[in-house]
């Protein structure tokens, strides 16, 4: 044994061998927050967390218990072994499981997470799901060898449309459905999604998510209706309704509808600093009042699913907290259905991994979310259930909820996905009555902030200038969850079938008899200006915690659309900011260089909504006035995060409930531009943590140099002529590490890199070193070198093959290397457009994640 060399460090140890706020418009009271306005900001969040035994009470189902459906779930019961009922709480992904397996541990469930597809074919068909379906569903209910054969059921992220699946309907996600206000609307937006759901054979929809987002900084914020529990409720009473039908009617779970989960319990949207999967810290009385609605509503419109948190409550995992999950809503608030766990979330509670959490049952998660890991957590389940680690009683309460569930949902009787209504016929996603559905619901969800001079609505018959990095971008404007977990690395011909921004604005203008040219860098003639520019802009997709920021000030990456903004209102051109957004962001210099702001947030596939909206008709008229109003308060300042109506200190620019009417004053005093470059520190010492932190970007290059760069955004990416493969890795959660496969076929690099460069010498000056997690599947004798770049085209090479392979082969591992070695060794530090890279010619393999700048002084760095 000996020491590794000085700037490595393995996880296991060193020792290896080789303007005011603006009033209300039609936004109702808000009579939740209203009741605890002391518990609702930030000093709800700094609470002690001594619980207070805050009364909750039961909660009428309008599902009633049916003595034949029990008396069904009981004889299946009797018959089924051991084995057969720990195979029922399993839930594995189908990029993981085969239908042989599913037979073999009698799995009661699979599931496909975010890019996740049949045979990992992003561009599959409605028939390629259906086949897939089809053959789990054959698999489930082999009976040979005397089991009884329970059907499994499919369960998937159909979380604004049926966003996993080329061709269907997306909706806004539920920041924008949350300021349209429309109830009625979501129940729609349910039935829909219902049907197109139906089409691939899939029986349960991982939503409604009814998180009450009181940081907005939280990566998920844009998955919450709004910072009111008053308007989650009715949203999630409504869209439960939609997804599967009125209780007590034939509608209720029939062929139209699927079954519906509520997630995620309890108190995600509440984390200290907003952190996905963090602690969230208060009382009962907090609990109850501002993040239980949302499932009492789902309670009382008859859920038959809940899916739990992967956070904590006053520092226990909620997958641990038997008090919350059985005490308070099986047994208090009498829900009967079934409870999911998350992604491996069972594996964050102290003392369980993926492959092993008895503790996790025993709170009462019902069935676990186990994606990879499932077949080593089904062998230890089972050994807990033998041994009565997992009491015989829990075990079969499990059981009894998932088959309560199957049988009131018809998947016991219904035969195989392919027999039934709906069941591959293509022609149902993306109908032109489901899309109808979705353009309403962008006209609907447009927030008008800004309309200096009444600039807004338009005239068609102008000459429009169109610009910006989300005029023509429908993946950009649907945000996270489409296609892929992050909602990155699709192009438009990804979306048959729908608008962007850009083409819904141009069918308008031409329609009205005026003119509209596209240029995303808003060029123009200058002895030939426009009427006016319409400029699309905004954060990039993201998901789950790869969105969490430092503050809520808007990352504005190289600054070329503020610049453009500010140019354009230097030329005298009226200029429209069109803003796409997960989550309210401080944006005062883009208002002050705007004459009008309207934020569109995420719309989805019908970007046609949004000129329903900021345009005329042909005949002049208005046939869609701005109806939007904030379900969000808007900050003032970029540290500004939890701003929720009912704190004590409330202070916004907009409150919640603002939005213009085009007949309202829509102009704005200038805005202070103080904090103008303070932006989210992080960018400039965090460059990858669970992915690239905006503005880095994570690309494959090959041997055509950076003009034939691939964006490695999800799933598996190769280079253009295959000389280096990245694919997604779980490390420590979700797709938060990257896997480099070099072929062999030619010198093939994975950079971290951005447009701009960015000033480092400080960090350099600073006694700072790189630091990159990396793991070493196999010994490689081949030449690795890591790449530091800058955008003047210097750059260091430092080959880093030794000390890779004085790694152990199969662990983790922190390399360090000194900023300064690497300003010595070529790089540009004042200019950093690539932070990290590597390199390689010959067949190799590793993993690495986090990427980032560290003091030296938590370690030695390497300085070759």
């Amino acid at each position: 044994m000996w020491r590794l060399p000085r700037g490595i460090e393995t996880e296991g140890g060193g020792l290896r061998g080789p303007t005011p706020g603006i009033s209300t418009h039609g936004r109702r009271p808000l009579v939740a927050v209203v009741l605890v306005a002391g518990f609702a900001g930030s000093s709800a969040l700094a609470c002690t967390g001594a619980e207070d035994d805050y009364p909750w009470t039961p909660v009428e189902s309008p599902v009633p218990v049916d003595p034949e459906v029990e008396a069904r779930v009981e004889g299946l019961l009797a018959r089924m072994s051991i084995e057969e009922k720990v195979g029922q709480i399993i839930q594995a992904d189908v990029r993981k499981v085969t239908p042989e397996q599913v037979t073999a541990y009698h799995l009661g469930s699979v599931l496909n997470g975010g890019g996740g597809f049949p045979n990992n074919e992003k561009y599959s068909t409605a028939a390629d799901w259906l086949d897939l379906a089809d053959r789990m569903w054959e698999a489930s209910v082999d009976t040979a060898g005397g089991r009884v054969g329970i059907p499994v059921i499919w369960g998937v992220d159909a979380v604004h449309g049926h966003n996993n699946v080329i061709g269907a309907t997306l909706f806004p996600h539920n920041i924008g459905l949350g300021a349209a206000n429309n109830p009625e609307l979501l129940r729609r937006m349910g039935e829909v999604t219902a049907r197109e759901v139906r089409v691939t054979g899939h029986d349960w929809n991982f939503g409604p998510t009814v998180a009450v987002p009181r940081d907005d900084r939280w990566g998920r914020a844009y998955e919450g209706f709004s910072e009111d529990p008053g308007i989650v409720a009715d949203y999630a009473r409504a869209i439960v309704v939609g997804l599967q039908g009125e209780p007590g009617t034939a509608d209720f779970l029939d062929d139209h509808h699927v079954i519906a989960t509520a997630k995620h319990f309890i108190a995600d949207g509440g984390t200290r600093g907003g952190r996905d999967q963090g602690d969230a810290v208060g009382t009962d009385q907090m609990l109850l009042e501002i993040h239980a609605p949302g499932y009492v509503a789902a309670l009382e419109a008859g859920v038959q699913s809940v899916m739990a948190s992967f956070s904590s409550w006053n520092g226990v995992k909620m997958h641990a907290r038997e008090d919350l999950l059985t005490g308070v809503l099986k047994e208090t608030m009498g829900f009967d259905g079934l409870l999911v766990g998350d992604w491996n979330a069972h594996g964050q509670i102290p003392g369980c991994s993926n492959e092993s959490c008895a503790e996790a049952v025993n709170a009462g998660v019902d069935m676990f979310m186990v994606p990879d890991d499932w077949e080593g957590l089904y062998h230890s389940t089972l050994a807990q259930a033998r041994s009565g680690e997992i009491p015989e009683g829990r075990l079969d309460d499990a059981v009894r909820r998932i088959l309560r569930v199957k049988i009131r949902a018809g998947v016991l009787d219904r035969g195989r996905p392919s027999s039934r209504p709906y069941a591959g016929d293509e022609s149902v996603l993306g109908a032109p009555e489901h899309r109808a559905v979705a353009r309403q619901a962008v006209r609907e969800s447009l927030v008008l902030l800004k309309n200096d001079g009444g600039l807004l609505p338009l005239s068609p018959g102008q000459r429009f200038l169109v610009a910006g990095s989300g005029a023509d971008d429908i993946g950009k404007q649907a945000g996270g969850w489409t296609l892929t977990w992050q909602g990155t690395g699709n192009r438009n011909s990804d979306f048959p079938g729908a608008t962007s921004i850009w083409d819904g604005i141009r069918a308008a203008v031409e329609a009205g008899g005026g003119t509209a040219e596209l240029d995303s860098d808003g060029h123009f003639d200058p002895g030939d200006p426009p009427d006016v520019a319409i400029v699309v802009f905004g954060e990039d997709p993201y998901a789950e915690f790869q969105g969490d920021r430092e503050t809520v000030d808007y990352p504005r990456g190289d600054g070329r659309e503020l610049a453009l903004l500010r140019s354009l209102q230097e030329a005298g051109i009226p200029v429209v900011s069109v803003f796409l957004t997960g989550r309210p962001l401080w944006v005062a210099p883009e208002l002050n260089a705007s004459d009008a702001f309207v934020v569109a947030w995420l719309p989805g596939s019908e970007g046609a909504g949004v000129a329903d909206v900021l345009l005329r008709g042909a005949d002049g008229s208005v046939a869609h006035d701005f109806t939007g109003r904030l379900s969000f308060s808007w900050p003032r300042t970029p540290d500004q995060a939890v701003l929720n109506v009912g704190d004590t200190e409330y202070d916004p620019l907009f409150a919640y409930g603002h939005g213009l009417s085009a007949e309202d004053d829509g102009g704005l005093p200038r805005l202070s531009e103080e904090w103008l470059g303070r932006s989210d520190s992080r960018r400039r010492t965090v460059f990858f943590a669970g992915g690239p932190l905006p503005p880095w970007r994570l690309w494959a290059e090959g041997e055509g140099g950076p003009e034939q760069r691939t964006e490695a955004a999800s799933g598996q990416t190769t280079s253009r002529a295959g000389e280096v493969v990245v694919t997604v890795l779980d490390r420590r959660v979700q797709e938060d590490a990257r896997t480099i496969r070099w072929t062999g076929s030619g010198r093939g690099k994975v950079l971290v890199a951005a447009v701009t460069g960015l000033d480092l010498s400080r960090e350099a000056n600073g006694g700072l070193a790189l630091a990159v997690d990396v793991r070493l599947q196999e010994p490689t004798e081949e030449s690795i070198w890591l790449v530091m770049g800058s955008d003047n085209g210097r750059e260091a090479r430092i080959q880093v093959t030794d000390y890779l392979g004085a790694l152990p082969t199969g662990e983790w591992a922190t390399l360090r290397f000194s900023m300064r070695c690497l300003a010595e060794a070529g790089v540009d530090v004042t200019r950093i457009n690539t932070p990290f890279g590597l390199e390689s010619e010959g067949p190799a393999t590793l993993d690495f994640s986090d990427v980032r700048l560290v003091s030296e002084a938590e370690g030695p760095a390497l300085c070759p």
